[in-house]
């Protein structure tokens, strides 16, 4: 461009001031303040005084409002600017609501942003090499942007979806000695004649096969998100994050999948920023209300939503930051035997009722009611409300809020709440099974995850067993997986193995594209997958992932061939399962599942294995601590003192 293209006559650029006034008023200092604060507090004062607060008002409580906050949004609500996701783009009502509450109060709130990334925007890209690592990232800046308003008294924490919530989870636990409080950013309404968030995903798979028109494609496209806030409308890992911090007590009652735009959903930042300053008053911090008994909960929480399992990551990360214990796989065994499935929502069913209608069914509330019943929880814990989740349910049993939302369910959508949110025997005779089965065998000696409660009922047999046996397709990335199902390539009978795609390949992403692409075709319950990665926690289906150790940490996965013969066993009613290697091909089957680890184990890895070239240094970097710190088993997180004492050991060789 030519300069005067990019600088075209204006002279109402050269009406421009280089001085003003400056603020009217004084600072409320003392001479103690300037005596014995330190300079950066004054300081403080005087930009404060500058952005316009009223100075006589800034020696009040100060309260940090921390979000995840994306786009730009014109006064009517229209984008000035996109953002990533909506799942942030509408945050900035929850701040103001919370931020007018503090006000009101006569404390001093902050706002600031750590915006992120859309899982569904970045599936298929080697954005989503960035996906994981980035929850990591972002709780790291929001701890470094905590620690910059040093004089907080409270941090309330306003996020919605899949990475975004559990990092600012992460940072608000690691405030110990703070009042903190998390703002669930709610849900998406589904649109009256389109489809959900995680099936519109599909659209392509579904038009290569055959099984939609492009003109279907176009619409289904256009109108799957009915409202411009809030996570999805699945209970993927958005919704999961959101009902998990309820359980933990960090989130008030009644707050997680609230309806986005709608004035529960801004009241309910309105009474989070009221709980935060009763928190103040009453001296309670985070360290009196996330504590073991308090992750077992959240667990329990997400068992009986039948959660997405993403949050085997995320919990343990909590946990980690919050100096809690951390669970480990036969925690979450001994929870999924024992806490029942109470919740019938997309993605699990048996009705796919979306999860605004869990919201207006009761929400987690109304799922630890029956917990309770059940005499599972821990109710002696505190909770975001000063009162002990005992208090907390005693009232919401007899609340108004829960007959009245109930009823709003019933005369709007024609929904009986009970069939959304079940009580343990109404669930058994539903069939709805426990969440999650974990299993173990030769190609997974460290093991492995799947939703076992999403497997399609009709590939189950009368014993709640899934048996599938056959020769695999083992693929070196989700895209190349991806291709061989849009060309009609996977049949129904196959067992699918992706590899390489753990955190050391492409920063154990997602590979939704794949798993969607199973549940809405009409072959795909009748197909497999095994992985080293991940999945959305709207994923369905017969999908083991996690396979521990990752094919490129030497672990056996890695070394699978297409055309070997392989066993899944997974009983969905006991939660145990296998997945064996059994031999070369049918002709060379091996006696036991010992043998054939065998010939599994003197074999080299697979010759095409190795990290993604795009990976990024940064992810790769993430790689390498998580795994130094525990690895997937323990959150992928950060263990500053195992990473620096391998540091010292490596330094001293």
């Amino acid at each position: 461009m030519l300069f005067t293209e990019l600088y075209p006559q204006n002279n109402a650029i050269y009406q421009v001031r280089t001085h003003a006034k400056g603020p009217e008023g004084e600072l409320p200092l003392t001479a103690d303040m300037l005596i014995n604060r330190p300079s950066g507090d004054i300081f403080g004062m005087t930009m404060n005084a500058g952005m316009g607060w009223a100075p006589q008002e800034l020696d009040q409580d100060s309260v940090l409002l921390l979000s995840t906050l994306g786009g730009l949004r014109e006064p009517q609500g229209k984008p000035a600017a996109l953002a990533l996701h909506q799942g942030h783009y509408e945050l900035d009502i929850q701040l103001r609501a919370a931020a007018q509450e503090l006000k009101s109060q006569h404390a001093l709130p902050y706002a600031v942003y750590v915006s992120d990334p859309c899982d569904g925007r970045t599936q298929g890209t080697t954005g989503m090499f960035d996906s994981l690592p980035y929850r990591n990232d972002a709780s790291m800046v929001m701890r470094r942007l905590i620690r910059s308003l040093p004089n907080a008294k409270a941090i309330i924490g306003v996020a919605s979806c899949d990475k975004g919530l559990p990092a600012t989870m992460m940072a608000l636990a690691s405030q110990h000695n703070k009042a903190t409080v998390l703002v669930p950013g709610g849900a998406t309404l589904p649109a009256l004649n389109g489809e959900d968030n995680g099936k519109v995903q599909t659209i392509g798979t579904r038009f290569a096969n055959g099984e939609l028109t492009l003109q279907s494609a176009r619409r289904l496209g256009c109108s799957a998100c009915a409202s411009s806030g809030g996570g999805c409308q699945f209970l993927g890992t958005a919704g999961t994050s959101q009902v998990v911090a309820e359980g933990l007590g960090l989130a008030l009652p009644h707050s997680a999948l609230a309806p986005s735009g709608e004035p529960v959903w801004s009241e309910i930042a309105r009474a989070s920023a009221a709980a935060a300053l009763n928190l103040i008053r009453l001296g309670i911090t985070t360290k009196d209300i996330l504590t073991d008994k308090a992750i077992e909960n959240a667990m329990m929480v997400h068992a009986a939503f039948g959660g997405s399992t993403n949050l085997l990551l995320h919990i343990p990360a909590i946990a980690h930051q919050a100096g809690c214990r951390i669970p480990d796989v036969d925690d979450w065994i001994r929870i999924n035997r024992q806490v029942p499935r109470l919740v019938s929502v997309l993605p699990n069913g048996p009705v796919y009722h979306p999860t605004v209608r869990a919201f207006m069914a009761g929400g987690a509330p109304e799922v630890m009611l029956y917990l309770r019943e059940l005499g599972l929880l821990h109710e002696d814990v505190m909770t975001v409300t000063g009162h002990t989740l005992k208090e907390n349910l005693d009232w919401w049993e007899h609340s108004e809020r829960r007959s009245k939302f109930k009823a709003l369910l019933r005369e709007q959508e024609q929904v009986e709440p009970d069939d959304v949110i079940m009580s343990p025997e109404q669930a058994r005779l539903r069939g709805l099974t426990s969440t999650i089965t974990f299993p173990v065998g030769n190609i997974a000696p460290e093991g492995s995850v799947i939703k076992s409660t999403a497997i399609d009922a009709s590939v189950i047999d009368e014993n709640g067993l899934y048996y599938h046996k056959g020769a695999v397709k083992v693929y070196l990335s989700e895209k190349a997986a991806v291709y061989d199902i849009k060309h009609e390539q996977v049949k129904a009978g196959d067992i699918l193995v992706i590899i390489g795609t753990g955190p050391s390949g492409t920063g154990m992403e997602e590979t939704y594209q794949v798993t969607s692409a199973l549940k809405h075709l009409s072959y795909g319950k009748q197909v497999s997958l095994i992985t080293d990665a991940r999945f959305s926690g709207v994923s369905t289906g017969a999908c083991i992932g996690h396979v521990g150790p990752e094919a490129l940490a030497g672990g056996p996965v890695g070394k699978l061939r297409t055309g070997d013969i392989v066993e899944i066993k997974i009983d969905c009613r006991n939660l145990l399962g296998e997945v064996n290697f059994l031999g070369e091909s049918a002709q060379k089957l091996c006696a036991t599942p010992e043998e054939a680890a065998g010939v599994l184990n003197a074999r080299p890895a697979h010759p095409g294995l190795g990290p993604d070239p795009e990976l990024p240094d940064d992810t790769r970097l993430w790689a390498a601590l998580q795994a130094v710190s525990g690895g997937t088993w323990r959150g992928c997180v950060y263990d500053v003192d195992k990473i620096t004492t391998a540091l010292k050991e490596y330094m001293n060789k």
